[in-house]
């Protein structure tokens, strides 16, 4: 597996933790719909959140919440779609976050970000 896919599921795991230890429930990580996938699908009170996850090494190429892409956003929309329609939830506030993580021997650094993006279809 190549280094920088080690570096990502470091920052999954990083940020579930980071989750939980703030109150939310996790529901999935890394759930997949054709192409898709969110990093983590969790819950709080009654909002379903579809969260993002970028991990990098240091800040040198930019912020990592800088690199969430609107293909990226667009296609997290068609996933909470998927994933209400699946599990037939109706009734839940849907909320996009990304959890941005610097993570290297000197620094773990995490920063979440509720309701960073508004996806359209």
């Amino acid at each position: 597996m190549a280094l920088h896919n080690d570096l990502g599921r470091m920052g999954e795991t990083l940020a579930c933790q980071f989750l939980s230890k703030k109150g939310y429930t996790i529901l999935q990580q890394n759930w997949r719909n054709g192409r898709n996938e969110a990093d983590i699908i969790a819950k709080f009170d009654n909002t379903l959140i579809f969260i993002e996850v970028k991990t990098r090494k240091s800040e040198f190429f930019g912020l990592p919440e800088s690199f969430v892409s609107n293909t990226q956003k667009k296609a997290m929309a068609k996933l909470s779609e998927a994933y209400c329609t699946l599990k037939n939830i109706d009734d839940a506030e849907i909320r996009y976050d990304i959890i941005a993580i610097i993570l290297n021997k000197k620094q773990e650094k995490v920063l979440h970000f509720e309701d960073a993006f508004f996806p359209e279809i």
